[in-house]
């Protein structure tokens, strides 16, 4: 994908709080941006814009990317986690947005040359960070070639006037490919102005959006919404989700409400980028790997990935998940069908060890969700003085629902379908579907 490439397409870009932004406007604002950025811009600046998606950090990200600097989206959210990325991602310029003017602010740190960046720069290339959680608390800082994973899409495919609601998140690897993938087709952008369920079923009902690239665990608070079901979303063509694990229960009951939509799970991670992918229907959980600039190969259960434009490595962390031969495992535990279809069954480290037997939390999960009652529900371990650990079920169910009943469906259903050291020691009901910033189920390990 290139500035020159979208010279070429006509129509709408971009749409952000209603207002309509053409490729030339876009094209505009970039080659504005170039000229007052180029001059206070260095080679090998680390530069992070402070924002979530808008028209015109887009601008300043394409800007950017044909200068030699290393680019740190990062949407704000606690003054210490940006203080903490800032610091990792060794940042010494913020690109920030005061109503129309765009703002530049050094910051005064120790800047290390590290060998990352260097690698890139060096070629006249621009690089992007992206973060991941670490294990000591600090955000591991993963680089990425951003010339090269831009070039990846340079090849324009054919054009479709398609729209895009870019739900994922400035700073997560599928928010970056949907934006490149939509630039590169010339297809339209609509930007939410926040990522609440209602706000998103109107913006799909009024801005009539066709593809809605999002999470399991935010389609199921938007089946939640009491009024789901007056939305006119006949604009919807397809919905694509990753970032988590889909359950079979959701799956069926999003196609049931909307059973004129595709259903396409997509699958990446932030080390490796997004594959393509192919379903093998609107109602399966079983999909295979379609791209060529990936290999996959499956060990021991777990899935492994190789791809052109993955990580350069981490900044500050040991590149341990990757094989000496560039394999880097995903963590995901995977089962295949006869066709070659491969199917998510969980994460390697939320395996719960009930005295030497290995539980999955999906086997435990799917079962509960069964139950016409129960909206959601999250299985995780929690240490036990005898076994080691115990496997316990977060059930979330509505207000009106009689607990005590709940709570004996679940076990009778459970002790009835599921080995005994499989059935929960400790149900726990709620009313909330609690979820990340990023809308994924909260980590309970």
């Amino acid at each position: 994908m290139t500035i020159s490439q979208l010279k070429a397409y006509e129509g709408n870009c971009i749409i952000e709080k209603g207002e309509q932004f053409s490729y030339a406007d876009l094209v505009q604002k970039i080659e504005d941006y170039q000229n007052k950025l180029s001059s206070k811009i260095e080679k090998g600046d680390v530069i992070c814009i402070k924002s979530d998606y808008s028209f015109k950090s887009i601008a300043s990200f394409l800007a950017l990317m044909e200068l030699p600097c290393i680019i740190v989206p990062i949407v704000p959210t606690t003054d210490s986690e940006m203080e903490s990325k800032l610091k990792a991602s060794l940042v010494n310029k913020i690109i920030s947005f005061n109503y129309e003017e765009i703002q530049i602010e050094k910051i005064t740190q120790t800047l290390e040359k590290k060998k990352n960046y260097s690698e890139i720069t060096d070629k006249n290339q621009s690089g992007l960070v992206l973060f991941s959680s670490g294990t000591t608390g600090e955000p591991k800082v993963m680089v990425h070639n951003l010339t090269e994973l831009a070039e990846s899409f340079a090849q324009p495919k054919k054009t479709r006037n398609l729209n895009f609601l870019l739900f994922l998140m400035f700073d997560h690897i599928g928010g970056i490919n949907t934006l490149l993938n939509c630039l590169n087709n010339g297809s339209a952008i609509t930007l939410p102005e926040n990522r609440n369920p209602a706000h998103i079923l109107d913006l799909i009902q009024t801005q009539k959006v066709q593809i809605l690239p999002t999470s399991p665990t935010f389609l199921n608070l938007m089946l939640m919404n009491e009024n789901f079901a007056d939305y006119d979303l006949s604009s919807l063509k397809m919905i694509t989700y990753g970032t988590e694990r889909m359950p079979q229960t959701l799956l069926n009951k999003l196609k049931e409400r909307i059973p004129s939509v595709k259903f396409l799970q997509t699958f990446g991670t932030s080390e490796t980028g997004i594959l393509r992918t192919e379903s093998k229907s609107s109602t399966s959980l079983f999909f295979k790997i379609v791209d060529p600039d990936y290999q996959f190969k499956i060990e021991d259960g777990q899935l492994f990935l190789k791809s052109k434009t993955q990580v350069k490595g981490y900044l500050n962390h040991k590149s341990d998940q990757f094989t000496d031969e560039g394999w880097f495992a995903t963590g995901d535990l995977v089962e295949t069908d006869e066709d070659g279809y491969m199917k998510i069954i969980g994460r390697m480290n939320k395996v719960i060890n009930v005295g030497g037997q290995k539980v999955l939390p999906k086997e435990v999960e799917d079962v509960i969700n069964e139950i016409p009652e129960v909206l959601d529900s999250t299985v995780f371990a929690r240490d036990n003085a005898i076994t080691g650990q115990m496997v316990v079920a977060e059930v979330v169910i509505s207000e009106e629902s009689d607990q005590k009943e709940i709570k004996k469906l679940v076990l009778a259903k459970c002790r009835l379908e599921l080995d005994k050291y499989k059935v929960p020691s400790k149900i726990i009901l709620t009313n909330k579907l609690e979820s990340t910033n990023r809308f994924k189920k909260g980590n309970k390990i």
